[in-house]
C-alpha cells in the first residue's frame, strides 16, 4: 500500500497580478521518483518554494504528513568554514553523539549506582535515538556517501572554506543524502557533478528508501531515475506516468486531443455564430437565434496546445568553405603551475568533424578548449587553425555587463538591418515581444546563452568552439540546441557534462584525466571505457646509428629554426587578429577598394602562415629522429 507524502489540492501562486500557478493538484507517495521539467520561468522554482515553505500566501491547500521530513538542496546553504569535510559530514549527526556522549557517562553511573531503574529508561532513550539515525553505522555511512561524491579520501581533510563552487554543491548533496529525509527535493544536482559521480548518484536515488522530487534539464538523468513526470507548463502542472522518454509521446497524444477539441470548439462556436447572424433579425427565429447566443456565450473553447519543445527555430550555418586540416595539435601540452592538465599530444581535427572534450571535474577541460580557441597560450608545442578559419566562440561564462539592451547586441554589431529583421532574428531564439528591450545586466543564465547563440548565427562560423553550452539551458532549449548541432555541416569542437548531447553528436571523445587525452570512437565505448580509438601514427623509429658532430651541429640548427617559425607564426597571428578587426571595422568594410587590399593581405598572409607550419612541422619531426638517435646511441 502506497504511503502519501505530500498533497497538493487546487494550488495556485500569484505575484500581484502576475499568475504564475493555477489548479495544481497532485500528490507524492513513498516510492515516488518524480521529474519536474518545463521551459525556464515556467513556475517551477515557485513550486520548489512552496513545497519547502519559503512561500506561505498560495491559493488553495498543501499539506505533508504528519511526521514526514523534508530535505532541499540549496545550491547556497551555509555550510561551516571552520570544519573539514569529514568533520561538515559528522556535524549531520550531532544529536547522535551527543546521545553517545551522554550514554557513557551513564554507564559509568550504571556501574556505580544499585538502583538502575530509572537510568535504565534514560539509557534506552538515548538508544533509541542513536538506533533511529543508524549512528553505530555513521562512520561507515560517511565514508560511503563522500566516496559516491567524488571526494577522495585524502581530500577529506580539507577545509571546507577553500572549497570550489562545484565541490560545495556536491558537498550540501552529499550532507542532504546523510540525513536521509522521507523527502528529497533537489534542483539540478546534477550540475558540477562527473560521469562517475552522476552514475553513482542515480543508482543511489533509485534505491532510495524515500520519495524523491528532483528539477533536471538533464534527459538522462530523468530517464534512469524518475518514475513520474510533472509537466510545469501554461501555469499549471500534468502528472505523466513513467520518465523523460515516456512522458513525450504521453505528452504528444494529449496535445493531439487538446488540439482536436480546440478545433472542435471554435468550429462550433462559428457555427453558432453564422446560425444567430442569419437568424436573429427574422422574427420567425429570433426565439431560436436568442437560444444559439445563449449557448455561444457559455461555450468554453479549449485552449490550443502550445508546442514548447519546438519553440527556438534556428541552425548554424556558413558561408567559406576551409581547408580540410583545420584545427592542427603538435606536440601540444597544458600547464599550470606545476600541474600538468595535457601532455604532449598530437591530433588533426578535420573539416566537418566534431570531436568533444570530456573528463571529470577539475581535468582541464575549459583550459584546454581556451588553448584551442586561442584564449591561452599552451605550455608546450601549439595550436593551429588552418587556412579559411572563421571561428565562432561560446565560453562557459557569459559577461554581458555594459553591453545594454537584447537588441542593441545584434544592432550594435549589425547596423545594416532594420529593427524588424533583428527582431524577427531574435524571436527564433525565444526573444519576444518586450523582451528584446531587456537590459542585458537582468538575463538569466539561460538568456544569456540564446544571446549568444543568436549571435553565432549571424556570425557564420565554419568552426565552433563551445565549452558547456547546455549549462543553464532548460531541457526544451536543450533539444533545440542538439538538432542545430547535428544539423551542422561545419567543424565543431565541443566541452560537455551533457550525455544526451554527447550521444546524439555521434562523434569521438577525446577523454582528459590526470593529464593524459584518450581518443574513444563514441559514447558508448567511452562509458564502456572500451578499447580507445587508435591515436594517429607517429614516425617511424630511427635506426640507432652513431652520433657525432655532424649530428649535433644539424640539431643545433634545427632548434634554431624551430625557434624562429614559432616566432614569426606568432607575429603573424597577431597580425590576422588585426587584420580581422580592420576588415570588420566601419572605415574598411565601407571602401570596397580598401576592403580587397586588406582581404588579399589577410590571403597572402594565411598562405604563409601554412608555409610557415609545415616548415616547422618537418623540423619537428627531424628533431624527434635527432633526440632518438641521441638517446640510442647513449645507451
Amino acid at each position: 500500500m502506497e504511503i502519501m507524502l505530500i498533497h497538493l489540492e487546487k494550488l495556485g501562486k500569484s505575484f500581484g497580478e502576475k499568475l504564475v500557478l493555477r489548479d495544481v493538484t497532485a500528490s507524492v507517495e513513498r516510492e515516488d521518483r518524480i521529474g519536474i521539467v518545463g521551459q525556464n520561468g515556467a513556475g517551477k522554482t515557485t513550486l520548489l518554494k512552496i513545497l519547502t515553505e519559503e512561500y506561505t500566501d498560495y491559493d488553495g491547500e498543501f499539506s505533508v504528513t504528519h511526521g514526514v521530513t523534508l530535505g532541499y538542496l540549496e545550491q547556497n546553504a551555509k555550510l561551516d568554514v571552520t570544519l573539514d569535510i569529514y568533520g561538515e559530514m559528522r556535524s549531520c549527526f550531532a544529536p547522535v553523539l551527543e546521545a553517545m556522549a551522554r550514554m557513557q557517562i551513564l554507564e559509568r553511573k550504571m556501574a556505580a549506582e544499585s538502583n538502575q531503574t530509572q537510568l535504565l529508561a534514560q539509557h534506552e532513550e538515548l538508544q533509541s535515538i542513536i538506533d533511529a539515525a543508524d549512528g553505530y553505522q555513521m562512520d561507515v555511512n560517511i565514508k560511503k556517501v563522500l566516496s559516491g561524491m567524488g571526494f577522495a579520501q585524502d581530500t577529506w581533510g580539507k577545509n571546507v572554506g577553500v572549497l570550489s563552487g562545484g565541490e560545495l554543491t556536491r558537498l550540501r548533496l552529499a550532507k542532504l543524502l546523510l540525513e536521509k529525509p522521507d523527502v528529497l527535493i533537489l534542483d539540478e544536482p546534477t550540475n558540477h557533478l562527473d560521469f562517475a559521480t552522476m552514475e553513482w548518484l542515480e543508482s543511489y536515488l533509485k534505491t532510495y528508501s524515500g520519495a524523491v522530487l528532483v528539477v533536471s534539464h538533464d534527459r538522462y538523468f530523468l530517464d534512469n531515475v524518475c518514475t513520474k513526470i510533472w509537466e510545469v507548463a501554461g501555469q499549471t502542472m500534468t502528472t505523466y506516468k513513467g520518465n523523460f522518454s515516456a512522458y513525450l509521446p504521453q505528452k504528444e497524444a494529449a496535445d493531439a486531443l487538446r488540439q482536436k477539441q480546440h478545433d472542435a470548439d471554435v468550429a462550433l462556436a462559428e457555427k453558432l455564430q453564422d446560425y444567430i447572424d442569419r437568424n436573429l433579425v427574422r422574427a420567425s427565429t429570433t426565439k431560436m437565434a436568442q437560444s444559439r447566443r445563449k449557448q455561444l456565450e457559455k461555450l468554453e473553447i479549449t485552449e490550443a496546445p502550445v508546442d514548447e519543445t519546438n519553440e527556438l527555430k534556428f541552425r548554424f550555418e556558413y558561408d567559406v568553405e576551409p581547408w580540410n586540416e583545420l584545427v592542427m595539435l603538435k606536440n601540444l601540452s597544458v600547464r599550470i603551475g606545476e600541474r600538468t592538465l595535457l601532455e604532449p599530444f598530437t591530433y588533426t581535427v578535420c573539416r566537418g568533424e566534431r570531436l568533444v572534450i570530456a573528463g571529470p571535474n577539475g581535468a582541464g577541460k575549459s583550459t584546454l578548449m581556451q588553448v584551442l580557441d586561442g584564449k591561452r597560450r599552451p605550455s608546450g608545442g601549439m595550436v593551429r587553425l588552418g587556412t579559411g578559419a572563421r571561428p565562432s566562440i561560446f565560453a562557459q561564462q557569459q559577461n554581458r555587463v555594459g553591453a545594454g539592451r537584447v537588441i542593441d547586441v545584434i544592432w550594435n554589431k549589425y547596423p545594416r538591418m532594420t529593427e524588424l529583421e533583428v527582431r524577427s532574428h531574435l524571436a527564433r531564439l525565444g526573444f519576444r515581444g518586450e523582451t528584446v528591450f531587456k537590459p542585458c545586466e537582468a538575463l538569466s543564465g539561460g538568456e544569456l546563452a540564446r544571446l549568444r547563440f543568436a549571435e553565432i548565427v549571424l556570425e557564420r562560423p565554419n568552426l565552433l568552439f563551445l565549452d558547456e553550452p547546455t549549462n543553464h539551458l532548460d531541457i526544451y532549449t536543450r533539444e533545440n540546441l542538439t538538432e542545430a548541432l547535428q544539423a551542422y555541416t561545419g567543424t565543431l569542437l565541443l566541452v560537455t557534462h551533457d550525455r544526451h548531447l554527447m550521444n546524439s553528436l555521434a562523434c569521438p571523445i577525446l577523454y582528459l584525466e590526470d593529464g593524459r587525452a584518450t581518443l574513444y570512437p563514441s559514447y558508448d565505448a567511452l562509458m564502456g571505457r572500451a578499447i580507445p580509438a587508435a591515436v594517429p601514427a607517429q614516425a617511424a623509429e630511427p635506426a640507432k646509428t652513431g652520433y657525432g658532430k655532424e649530428q649535433r651541429r644539424r640539431r643545433a640548427e634545427l632548434r634554431a629554426k624551430i625557434k624562429a617559425c614559432e616566432d614569426e607564426m606568432e607575429a603573424c597571428g597577431a597580425r590576422e587578429v588585426e587584420l580581422d578587426s580592420e576588415i570588420n571595422s566601419p572605415e574598411v568594410y565601407n571602401d570596397p577598394q580598401l576592403l580587397r587590399q586588406k582581404s588579399d593581405e589577410l590571403s597572402d598572409l594565411r598562405f604563409h602562415q601554412e608555409e610557415l607550419f609545415a616548415a616547422w612541422g618537418a623540423a619537428m619531426e627531424e628533431q624527434e629522429q635527432y633526440e632518438q638517435a641521441l638517446s640510442a646511441a647513449e645507451k
